[in-house]
């Protein structure tokens, strides 16, 4: 075993823990005190129970090159995978294979970070998160599945591109990016949302953190509405943010070609996106001039505790650089207007 020695919350990133802390277990695990530590190693590792674990890999998905596979808590207190017949309650994503992204093995770490600078930080709803190491000690990303209840009962939740009846048949192989723009994504929101205004604000805000934080991956799947039984739809919580500019050669600035607006944005090496931008997105999508305010003052805010957390992530030493300088450069573009002056 090459396991890591842990003096931070592998779900938290406080400080003072070898595993889990209380407040970590209690979001995770409902206080269970489940160890961090799988018993089985990384798919990445050439052995026999990884090759069995790739191949039960393809029970919930293959999205993109990042693996996805299930698990449950067992009666030990572990994260195991689920029986044939047994509903996963956690979703684990390894490190990807893929030799087309740069610093892969980080991917985990990286996905972690933002999610919970997302929480942390901008108090975005997100899936309860954290890290978990194989027992080669290679790190893994899960989070707790927010569409399954504590009865096990499986929620209703549908993503924009299924609500939008997009499918590679009629969209594309790109359906999911080059059909709709993040205007239109809240229109659906106000289609089928009864309290459409609470929902577009969470929503606008996580496009703006998308924006800040360089996830050009916020693609129509990487949003849903959930109905948790009430029959009443929602946003569901963010999911699969991450920092996308750490492992890619050619990022974008948004992942929907459109961009923010229905009839697209024309970006060039001179005409970026502005905070006026992100303002007059706000008002297209209904948001008082107030909040738009104080969201984009809230986003431009230089908040210590987002360089604290960079600095206590499972990154490497170069990549919370490279993070914190990209946070800090996008963070600054929303406090300058385009005429050149800083929003006070």
């Amino acid at each position: 075993m090459n396991m890591i020695e842990l003096n931070v919350c592998p779900s938290t990133l406080q400080e003072g823990y070898s595993t889990y802390s209380p407040m970590a277990l209690k979001q995770l695990f409902d206080g269970q005190p489940v160890s961090h530590i799988l018993d089985f190693n990384s798919p990445n590792n050439e052995s026999a129970d990884s090759e069995a674990y790739l191949r039960s890999v393809g029970r919930i998905s293959l999205s993109g090159v990042q693996p996805k596979a299930s698990l449950i808590v067992n009666s030990s207190h572990q994260l195991v995978k689920p029986a044939e017949d047994e509903r996963g309650t956690y979703i684990l994503k390894p490190a990807p294979s893929s030799y087309a992204l740069f610093e892969r093995k980080y991917c985990p770490a990286n996905e972690h970070l933002t999610m919970q600078l997302a929480s942390q930080v901008y108090h975005i709803e997100t899936a309860a998160n954290g890290l978990c190491f194989f027992r080669d000690g290679e790190a893994a990303y899960f989070c707790r599945r927010f569409d399954v209840g504590p009865d096990g009962q499986k929620y209703q939740q549908e993503d924009f591109a299924s609500i939008a009846g997009l499918t590679n048949a009629n969209g594309g192989s790109d359906y999911k990016y080059c059909n709709l723009s993040y205007e239109e994504c809240a229109d659906i929101i106000r289609k089928y949302v009864n309290a459409a205004p609470v929902e577009i604000l969470k929503f606008f805000r996580i496009v703006v953190f998308n924006y800040l934080t360089l996830n050009d991956d916020a693609h129509l799947k990487n949003f849903s509405l959930i109905n948790r039984g009430d029959g009443e739809y929602h946003l569901a919580p963010a999911y699969d943010l991450i920092n996308t500019s750490l492992h890619l050669g050619m990022p974008r600035i948004f992942a929907l070609d459109k961009g923010l607006f229905k009839e697209g944005m024309l970006m060039s090496d001179t005409k970026t996106v502005s905070r006026e931008d992100f303002e007059e997105f706000g008002r297209r999508i209904g948001l008082a001039p107030r909040l738009i305010k104080r969201e984009l003052d809230t986003f431009a805010t230089d908040i210590p505790l987002a360089k604290e957390l960079i600095e206590r992530s499972f990154l490497s030493d170069a990549l919370k650089r490279s993070y914190w300088l990209s946070y800090k450069y996008r963070r600054n573009t929303l406090s300058i207007v385009n005429n050149g002056k800083r929003v006070k």
